[in-house]
């Protein structure tokens, strides 16, 4: 039997019953409370209201942040590095949150940085709209608030947290023991400043007026925060003044723009912070732009990299040519696209639909058919991937190539799927044994279905993987309108057809195969040992998400499940008693895996080499500052190129000498699980999925090298480093 001709039914069952099992046992790892301790923080979710919290009063929530010495998080502006705490609300029907009353930041001065953040305790309040639509439910009698946060605590390295929260505010009664807190946060406010503000644009500096400031702060020296990021440049040296006109006392001031500044706005909200009598008084202003912005600096992240500098170099491009790089791409995109089919759970599926030509050697037409079906599935698999992609972007996620096995339940599911896949290919089961004749006289009679969904089941098993050519394409896929975008990964999806379906139309391949014989039967258990393999891999990958025990809890699953299938495999009394056992196992089991493989353990991959550090937000800047160079690794445990190269060119002895000697910082971002920063610093290298390889040096352009590492590669980089 061929293995392909899998009955497409049992291949979304499968898929669909292995979802299904998983998530509904599932439990999150955190459970929603009121206080989150980490070892830098201590984060508590905060209410004010003292007349309740029916419609039309006034409520106050925010999360405090209380933080160990030396440990600072962010303002909306972060300054040279970092990134603001965001809150996620959710709130019943009738109920909505504003926006964060942020308090007055202050410098934080790291090396030759300047951030822009929050040390000792800060609390973010946020204002709650209650209209008369609100009803509390009969279970809570109140206002049940829930927040999910994150934010990011740095000293000299990072670590990116986040918690949920989760409080119950009756309706009619007074809340008010935190009114202290909430009165001193209110308190730090800027306050809003009448008149006429403006920034003229002069070359490479900005120059403010704003007018409105009080009479006493004339002649002190002010701190000056712009609201918009990456716009000035936070460490430079700048110049301020007081000057009198007829709107009073004024205050200039001549501010550097950043070199890498990504916005012209024609409006700056600005926060001015002044020493009055030993308190911090701060002010706010929206200054009106004058004049014209010069151009944007073309740094990664500003526009999407072209492919064609990419492939014909190692530095990281800039300022391309649209139209030149969306060609470079598509090229991209098709070569990449045939290596996928080199992957190896992706090769005994090219293998066997190829061999199958053997058995119907002159049937021409069927061969024909069969390869435009599956070509179809292959193609229209990986455009809807791509609008998935696409849509979840423009939604906000911060999301990339092979984002699904950042989630345990695909990986348990595909592991599962395989599974089966492997032991019918072993000859351990046949599905025509489980299928009604009614059912398998439909697959005979629609080859073409089969054909189409061996395509989808292709493109399942290769989304994650990501082939030399694909990365700089998908990054500038993930940058363009959603037409051109869908062009590429439909041209990703021809690339990855093209083999088979050059196969099925040129009659002198069916003449080059061997003829039918024992031989096929060999070959069709042999392929069962890849597909075992990439279980072998999925389970892996499972326990760098969720653990050990994740890892245990799947095997045993799997195991469960072979003892399921190859009890129906018998007949007589002894069928029905080792499968009503052998189900009621799996059952068990598979609520064992709902309830640990989804626990993420959160732990790092990192720790295991201390060559290597944790790569963070920030990080790579605040390396860059003291002087030396940062190489940094994105990487993910379902990433199989990415596992090779680490444990071959970054494993080799000669290039950790070569890092050695030439004092390089070694990163490793980990995109395992679903990391929005890192997808936004992959986006800043024009790159949506791993492996990506890159180096940093103060003050030039980032070096990105190529997906397939070699040693001579490395070490040549290292090389030019060191002549430099």
């Amino acid at each position: 039997m061929n293995c392909l001709k899998l009955p497409h039914r049992l291949i979304f069952a499968t898929l669909f019953v292995a979802f299904c099992t998983i998530t509904t046992g599932a439990r999150g790892q955190n459970i929603p409370q009121s206080v989150v301790n980490t070892e830098q923080v201590r984060a508590e979710l905060m209410v004010q209201a003292p007349d309740g919290a029916d419609a039309g009063k006034s409520v106050w929530v925010g999360l405090q942040l209380t933080h160990l010495p030396e440990w600072h998080t962010y303002w909306k502006n972060p300054g040279d590095s970092g990134l603001p705490t965001t809150l996620q609300w959710t709130l019943p029907a009738g109920v909505t949150a504003g926006e964060i009353a942020w308090p007055l930041p202050k410098k934080i001065p790291l090396g030759n940085l300047t951030n822009y953040g929050y040390e000792g305790t800060v609390l973010l309040p946020v204002p709650l709209s209650i209209s008369p639509a609100f009803k509390p439910s009969p279970q809570s009698s109140g206002l049940e608030i829930k927040l999910k946060a994150t934010w990011l605590v740095c000293r000299l390295e990072c670590v990116p947290q986040d918690g949920e929260f989760v409080l119950n505010v009756p309706v009619r009664g007074s809340t008010a023991l935190n009114s202290a807190a909430f009165t001193a946060s209110l308190k730090a406010q800027p306050a809003a400043l009448e008149g006429d503000s403006r920034v003229a644009v002069d070359g490479k500096q900005l120059k403010l007026t704003v007018v409105g400031l009080p009479p006493t702060l004339r002649g002190k020296q002010l701190e000056f925060f712009p609201e918009t990021p990456e716009l000035i440049d936070p460490a430079a040296t700048w110049s301020q003044q007081w000057t009198k006109n007829g709107q009073g006392d004024v205050w200039t001031a001549s501010v550097p723009l950043s070199g890498l500044r990504s916005e012209s706005p024609a409006l700056i909200p600005l926060v001015l912070v002044a020493d009055v009598n030993g308190q911090r008084q701060g002010f706010r202003a929206q200054a009106q732009v004058l004049g014209n912005w010069p151009p944007v600096a073309g740094v990664a992240g500003s526009s999407p990299p072209g492919l064609a500098p990419a492939l014909a170099s190692t530095t990281a491009p800039t300022g391309p040519q649209v139209s030149f790089g969306l060609w470079a791409a598509l090229l991209g995109a098709l070569l990449g696209g045939m290596i996928l089919n080199l992957m190896p759970c992706v090769f005994p599926v090219l293998a066997i639909k190829v061999m199958s030509f053997t058995r119907h050697a002159h049937d021409r037409r069927g061969h024909r058919i069969s390869g435009l079906a599956y070509s179809a599935g292959v193609v229209l698999s990986f455009l809807a991937l791509g609008a998935l992609l696409i849509g979840l972007r423009s939604a906000g996620e911060q999301l990339g190539w092979g984002f699904q096995l950042q989630s345990p339940a695909v990986v348990a599911a595909l592991a599962v799927l395989f599974t089966v896949m492997g032991l019918n290919l072993a000859g351990l089961f046949e599905f025509g044994r489980f299928l009604p004749n009614a059912v398998l006289t439909l697959e005979a009679k629609n080859p073409a279905v089969n054909a189409f969904l061996s395509g989808v089941l292709a493109v399942a098993i290769a989304s994650p993987c990501t082939a030399p050519f694909m990365g700089a394409s998908l990054g500038l896929a993930l940058g363009l309108p959603p037409l051109q975008a869908l062009l590429i990964f439909m041209t990703l999806g021809i690339g990855m057809a093209l083999p088979y379906l050059a196969a099925s139309l040129t009659p002198a391949v069916a003449r080059w195969l061997p003829r039918p014989g024992a031989w096929m039967d060999t070959f069709r258990r042999a392929m069962a040992f890849p597909m075992f393999a990439t279980v072998v891999w999925l389970v892996w990958v499972l326990g760098q998400q969720s653990g050990i025990d994740g890892a245990a809890a799947l095997l045993a699953l799997l195991l469960s499940l072979s003892l399921v299938l190859w009890s129906l495999t018998l007949t007589g009394r002894s069928r029905v008693v080792i499968a009503t056992i052998s189900i009621a196992t799996l059952t068990l089991l598979t609520g064992a895996i709902g309830q640990n493989v989804i626990k993420m353990a959160g732990a790092s991959r990192v720790a295991s080499d201390s060559r290597w550090q944790l790569w963070a937000p920030g990080r790579v800047e605040q390396v860059l500052a003291t002087g030396a160079p940062v190489f940094v690794d994105f990487s993910a445990a379902w990433c199989v190129t990415c596992q090779y190269n680490e444990k071959t060119t970054l494993a080799n002895p000669e290039v950790l000498a070569d890092f050695a000697a030439n004092k390089v910082t070694l990163l490793r971002a980990d995109w395992t699980q679903r990391d929005p920063a890192i997808s936004a610093a992959l986006a800043q290298l024009g790159r949506s999925g791993v492996p990506v390889y890159v180096l940093y040096q103060d003050g030039r352009a980032p070096v990105v090298l190529s997906e397939i590492l070699s040693v001579q590669e490395v070490r040549s980089m290292l090389a030019k480093l060191k002549s430099s």
